[in-house]
C-alpha cells in the first residue's frame, strides 16, 4: 500500500496482491467445484429491531452481490478478491446493513463465516467519494488486527477513489494537523487521542465499527476508551453503529445493546465456535521447566507447518524465543513491549512464512487469519486476571476459544495443544472442558516413545 503525497494510504494499483488474503474469512470447509470460497451450512438466526420489516421481502436475504444495488467499481473488488456470492452471514446482514435509513446490528458468528468483507463492504458503501472528510471508523483490539482489516478495504475498494488512514501508534506524524481520508481504521486510544487533538473532523461521520467488539467493550482500558470514541461522535447526525464479533458474554451482550440501541441482531444458530475441526490435547507436565523441554520435543516429534505458541507474560515469550532461536528454530516473539514497527515486521514475516514459529501473548489471540497455521500452543493458559485484574484465576474460555481458532481455519484441519505442570492449572484444564463440552486428550510426558505414539495415532 503506498502513501500518496500527502502522507494517506491510497488504494493498490490494479493486479496488487493485498497484504494479507482478505478472501480468507471465505474459504471453504466444502470447496464448490470453481471457487474456493466457503460452502456454508450454517443456520443465520436474525432479530430484527423493526417487528414491522418483511422475513419473505426479496432484500431479507441477499443470493448474489448484484441484487445489493452496490455501485459497479464495488462489485469489480468484489470478484477481484474472489468471492463470487454471499456466504450465510452476508445473505442476510448485508441487506439489513446497507438499507436505508441505516440501521445499528450486532452480530456474531464464528471465523470464516465473512463478517469482515460484510462490515468492510458497508464502510465503502456508505463514503461519498467526492467528501475528503472521515466518514467510516473502525476500531480493533490491536494494530496487528487493524491492518488486517485495512488490507481487505484496499482490496475491495481497489477500484475506487477511496482514501484510506491508519488511526494506530507510530502511524501518523505527531504534528499531522488534519486527516482527510474517508476510511479510518484504528484501535481505540490511538483514534480517541487524534479526535481529542482534532486531527479527525468527525462531522461526516456515518458509520463506527466495532470488530472483536466483546474484547473492545469489556476489556480493561480498551472499554473506556472505546467509549470516549462513541462519544465524540457527532450528536446531530444518525451514525450507524455496527459491533461483530465471535463471542458475546451475556454480560457483554446487554452493554451492546445500549452501545448499539435498537440493533438487528445476527448470529449464526450453532451457538459455539467452529472448533470441530481442530484436535485438543493437553500435555501432563512435572512442573514448569519440563513444560519447555516437551514443547522442543513436540517440534522434534510433529511435522508443524507454522504455529503461534502463547504465553501469559512477556518475559516468558521472549524467554522461550532465544531458547528455540538457539537450537535452530526458525521463531520470532511478539508482544505489545515492542515498537511499533518490529511488531509490523514480524507478523509480516510471518505472515509470509519467513518465520515458522510466533511467540506470543494475547496480542493476536482475535482475529488474525494465517492459513499456514496448523498448530496453536498454550505455553500457559489464559486466564481471567488477565482480562480483569479483579478477577480470580478462573480460565478465560472465551480467549482460549480464540486463540485455538488461530489454527484449523475455514475448515482446515489444526491442533491445539495446552500444557499443564500442577494442581492448579489441571483444574483449571478441567474447568475449560466442562465448559466447551467435549474431551480435551491427555497425553502423558514421562515417556517420550509412548507420547510420540499417542500424538500420531490420535492425529491420523
Amino acid at each position: 500500500m503506498e502513501k500518496d503525497a500527502d502522507g494517506f494510504y491510497t488504494p493498490a494499483p490494479a493486479g496488487a496482491a493485498p497484504a494479507t488474503e482478505p478472501a480468507a474469512e471465505e474459504k471453504p470447509a466444502v470447496p464448490s467445484a470453481n471457487s474456493d470460497l466457503i460452502t456454508s451450512t450454517f443456520e443465520v438466526s436474525v432479530t430484527l429491531a423493526d417487528q414491522q420489516a418483511d422475513p419473505n421481502s426479496p432484500l431479507f436475504s441477499a443470493k448474489t452481490f448484484e441484487e445489493l444495488g452496490l455501485h459497479q467499481d464495488l462489485l469489480k473488488g468484489i470478484y477481484d478478491m474472489g468471492f463470487s456470492k454471499p456466504s450465510k452471514i452476508q445473505e442476510r446482514a448485508l441487506p439489513l446493513l446497507l438499507a436505508n435509513p441505516p440501521s445499528n446490528m450486532i452480530g456474531q458468528s464464528q471465523s470464516g463465516t465473512g463478517k469482515t468483507a460484510a462490515f468492510v463492504l458497508t464502510m465503502l458503501s456508505r463514503v461519498d467519494f467526492s467528501i475528503n472528510k472521515p466518514q467510516a471508523l473502525c476500531l480493533a483490539p490491536s494494530r496487528e488486527l487493524a491492518r488486517q482489516i485495512m488490507s481487505v478495504v484496499v482490496a475491495m475498494g481497489k477500484f475506487t477513489n477511496v482514501q484510506t488512514e491508519y488511526a494506530i501508534k507510530d502511524n501518523l506524524p505527531r504534528n499531522a494537523t488534519t486527516v482527510t481520508a474517508q476510511i479510518i481504521v484504528g484501535t481505540p486510544g490511538t483514534m480517541a487521542d487524534l479526535i481529542r487533538r482534532k486531527v479527525l473532523d468527525l462531522s461526516e461521520v456515518k458509520v463506527f465499527v466495532l470488530d472483536e467488539a466483546d474484547n473492545m467493550l469489556d476489556q480493561d482500558g480498551l472499554g473506556d476508551q472505546t467509549l470516549r470514541v462513541k462519544n465524540m461522535l457527532p450528536k446531530n447526525r444518525r451514525v450507524q453503529v455496527i459491533l461483530f464479533s465471535a463471542t458475546f458474554p451475556d454480560h457483554v451482550r446487554a452493554f451492546a445493546s445500549k452501545f448499539a440501541p435498537s440493533a438487528n441482531e445476527i448470529k449464526l444458530q450453532k451457538e459455539e465456535l467452529s472448533v470441530d475441526s481442530i484436535r485438543q490435547f493437553y500435555m501432563d507436565c512435572r512442573n514448569e521447566e519440563h513444560k519447555y523441554d516437551i514443547l522442543v520435543q513436540l517440534y522434534s516429534l510433529l511435522t508443524v507447518g507454522q504455529s503461534i505458541i502463547f504465553c501469559q507474560h512477556r518475559h516468558t515469550a521472549d524467554r522461550i524465543s532465544a531458547r528455540m532461536s538457539a537450537e535452530g528454530h526458525k521463531v520470532a516473539s511478539l508482544h505489545g513491549a515492542k515498537d511499533a514497527s518490529e511488531r509490523d515486521a514480524i507478523i509480516d514475516n510471518f505472515r509470509e512464512g519467513r518465520e515458522k514459529v510466533l511467540i506470543t501473548t494475547n496480542v493476536i489471540a482475535r482475529g488474525i487469519d494465517i492459513l499456514q497455521v496448523n498448530m496453536v500452543v498454550n505455553y500457559d493458559l489464559p486466564l481471567m486476571n488477565e482480562r480483569d485484574k479483579n478477577a480470580d484465576e478462573r480460565p478465560d474460555v472465551e480467549t482460549y476459544i480464540h486463540r485455538i481458532g488461530r489454527t484449523g481455519r475455514f475448515g482446515r484441519k489444526g491442533i491445539s495443544i495446552n500444557f499443564v505442570h500442577d494442581k492448579r492449572t489441571w483444574m483449571q484444564m478441567e474447568m475449560i472442558e466442562k465448559t466447551l463440552g467435549r474431551q480435551i486428550i491427555r497425553i502423558e510426558t514421562n515417556d517420550l516413545d509412548e507420547m510420540e505414539e499417542k500424538m500420531k495415532k490420535a492425529l491420523k
